[in-house]
């Protein structure tokens, strides 16, 4: 046979073997999907993320009144929900609807980025102590093991207690580097379970570096927890936030967030209850949606179901 020939064959080869390849990453990827919706409230936590997300995102479009718009100090003080309030107002006569809408963006802000400052802190931290293990691994842990310990809210208090009112990118970085401990130990132990796997030790052995090995080959196949860690992350950091919030050191007035405007309407709980009611309604759904997403994304990244 021909060189010409045998250099055909090789390319014929190699593109059967590419097209299989792609061809398994695609029923992979379908597979996943699948697995992903098979619960129904994967679906319907999703549908209400999207929901309370556009809300955020087109509050100055579907809220009638401004956060801070005072519309009647006497005659629409405490007024029920109508067709004119459709969720009522508060005590300073401001429309609910209008602040819970605002409200959103700041407290679906906050949960979003403080858990990426989280996630991604809890990575890098994790991933450096299970890759190198030894020292770098007991000295990165005991300081995980010293964070741990104390109790997050009172570091926060302490930390918020120079300020009058956090501005919004100092509160994400103070929940943020606040909430990193728990998803570096989770990131520790999948990396100490890959860390000797055959195409780490390859990698390794063809010279590649660390920083590689760990970003283009380690990270990859630990992406699974780390994604359900991030989606159970954004409902803990947006509980936190309105704790804090409630408690009158989170947020800065006059921008609302779903916790201040519960704190603000709890003196009125017993006469006008829909002032905490449908901000603490809001927060439920978004912590019970995330919830149920992060289910789905277990379901739908467990190898072991992929194997099966």
């Amino acid at each position: 046979m021909r060189l010409g020939n045998w250099l055909a064959l090789f390319v014929a080869l190699v593109l059967a073997a590419e097209i299989a390849r792609l061809t398994r990453q695609r029923a992979l990827r379908r597979e996943r999907w699948r697995r992903f919706f098979k619960h129904r409230t994967t679906s319907w936590g999703l549908g209400i993320l999207a929901f309370l997300a556009i809300v955020a995102l087109a509050a100055p479009l579907v809220a009638p009144f401004g956060p801070g718009d005072q519309l009647g100090i006497v005659d629409l003080r405490n007024h029920p929900p109508s067709w004119a309030f459709v969720l009522g107002t508060d005590v300073l006569s401001r429309d609910v609807w209008s602040r819970v809408a605002w409200g959103a963006r700041v407290s679906l802000g906050i949960g979003a980025l403080g858990a990426l400052v989280a996630v991604s802190l809890g990575t890098l931290v994790g991933a450096t102590a299970g890759y190198y293990s030894r020292w770098v691994d007991a000295l990165l842990m005991r300081g995980v093991d010293v964070g741990l310990a104390l109790p997050r809210i009172f570091i926060l208090l302490m930390a918020v207690a120079l300020w009058d009112g956090l501005p919004f990118a100092a509160l994400v970085l103070a929940i943020g580097l606040t909430s990193w401990l728990g998803t570096s130990r989770l990131v520790r132990a999948e990396v100490l379970s890959l860390r000797e796997r055959e195409f780490v030790v390859a990698a390794r052995a063809l010279g590649a570096k660390t920083g590689r090995v760990i970003f283009r080959h380690v990270l990859p196949n630990a992406a699974a927890p780390i994604i359900v860690s991030a989606a159970l992350g954004v409902g803990n950091v947006l509980l936190l936030e309105a704790s804090l919030s409630f408690l009158g050191i989170g947020v800065a007035p006059p921008d609302p967030s779903w916790g201040s405007i519960i704190a603000e309407g709890a003196s009125t709980i017993y006469t006008a209850p829909w002032t905490i009611l449908f901000p603490g309604l809001a927060i439920s759904l978004v912590v019970m949606s995330l919830n149920a997403v992060a289910d789905g994304l277990r379901d739908a990244l467990d190898p072991r179901e992929e194997a099966a």
